[in-house]
């Protein structure tokens, strides 16, 4: 089912032009935000994030019976509640233990469903000198109130800014420009075909290379985006798709207003034309500018997708969600035609819920 509904997408290839033994469909890139591990209202604790995981994992192991699949994942609650943990603790340090807890919990819920996960330590290159580091924006760790969040400030010397109604501590997220590790994924793609390798877990650990000794590396204190991570990703494994798995659904259009509409289909440049997701530097703006930055500098015919993790299946078949690529004829932009029942007609507009506060 998912070999057809990709390929009516369009012009996507069906020969690679990478080396692989894998008998299945496409190469994609799969990337599940922090939350995901994180059910709403519940402690971040390893027995729910099992839970959460277990959920999640059938969605996952269906798609890799039909696709060659890497997957990737955010680790904001995550590494924030290490770092609440470990105040004396680097966020390049916490980064590789978050890494490893969630790649752990994901792994053991694969498992469960018959799929074998080989979670990968990944080191991602930064600049040092990065704008990213005078201005933070990276959101980790839980919500706070005004009077709390300013509190922790003062005594932790972080910086806070607002998220929706609440507070959140912020941390500098430096563009990634080189996966170390990316080869050991193209060798688990082409020798272990059976195996999904996890790679670039909350952006991946960010590193620099020393001047001098450039094949020294270095931490640095820093939390990559894993939008933008998982992007580079794909570009590097010459991936068909890379989809970006949310709780919000995709990309929209006067989002939380009773005008909202949801973009079915839409190119890159409709998308920089009218700025969509600057509402939302937090959360939905990082999603699209990776998903953008794929398509820009992905194989021809790839695409990117933005939709909700219950929805994964369908997003392929273009039923939910957002898919974007280069060749959308018109303005560049298909909107939902959603078909509503005569009892949904007569109900007032539906707004929607903020979006995810994690990624």
């Amino acid at each position: 089912m998912f070999r057809l509904a990709v390929k009516s997408l369009g012009s996507v290839s069906t020969r690679r032009a990478y080396s692989s033994t894998s008998a299945v469909s496409d190469r994609i890139v799969i990337a599940v935000g922090g939350n995901a591990l994180q059910r709403r209202g519940e402690r971040l604790t390893i027995e729910n994030m099992l839970k959460a995981a277990a959920d999640m994992a059938p969605t996952i192991a269906k798609l890799a019976s039909e696709h060659e699949v890497v997957l990737t994942h955010g680790n904001g609650p995550q590494v924030g509640e290490l770092a609440l943990e470990r105040s004396a603790a680097t966020f390049d340090v916490l980064g590789a233990e978050s890494c490893g807890q969630i790649g752990y919990v994901l792994a053991q819920a694969m498992a469960s469903v018959g799929l074998t996960a080989a979670p990968i330590i990944t080191q991602v290159v930064i600049d040092p000198n990065s704008p990213a580091f005078r201005n933070p924006t990276k959101f980790v760790g839980p919500v706070y109130g005004p009077k709390e969040a300013h509190a922790l400030a003062e005594s932790l010397g972080w910086t806070v800014k607002p998220d929706g109604e609440y507070f959140r501590r912020v941390v500098p997220s430096p563009e990634p420009l080189e996966i170390l590790q990316v080869d050991a994924v193209k060798a688990l793609l082409h020798h272990c075909p059976s195996v999904l390798p996890i790679a670039c877990g909350g952006g991946g650990v960010p590193v620099m290379r020393i001047p001098s000794r450039p094949e020294t590396l270095q931490g640095v204190e820093a939390v990559i985006d894993k939008d933008a991570c998982g992007s580079r990703l794909a570009v590097a494994l010459e991936a068909d798709a890379f989809i970006i798995l949310t709780d919000g659904g995709g990309i929209w259009q006067d989002f939380g207003k009773p005008t909202a509409q949801e973009m079915e289909t839409v190119s890159p440049e409709y998308l920089l034309g009218t700025k969509a997701g600057k509402n939302f530097p937090g959360s939905m703006g990082p999603k699209i500018q990776a998903a953008i930055s794929f398509v820009e500098n992905g194989k021809p015919g790839c695409y990117a997708a933005i939709g909700d993790l219950k929805d994964a299946a369908k997003i392929l078949t273009r039923e939910e969600g957002t898919i974007i690529r280069k060749d959308v004829a018109g303005k560049g932009v298909v909107w939902r035609d959603r078909v509503k029942s005569p009892e949904e007609e007569n109900k007032p507009p539906k707004i929607a819920k903020d979006p995810p506060k994690y990624g």
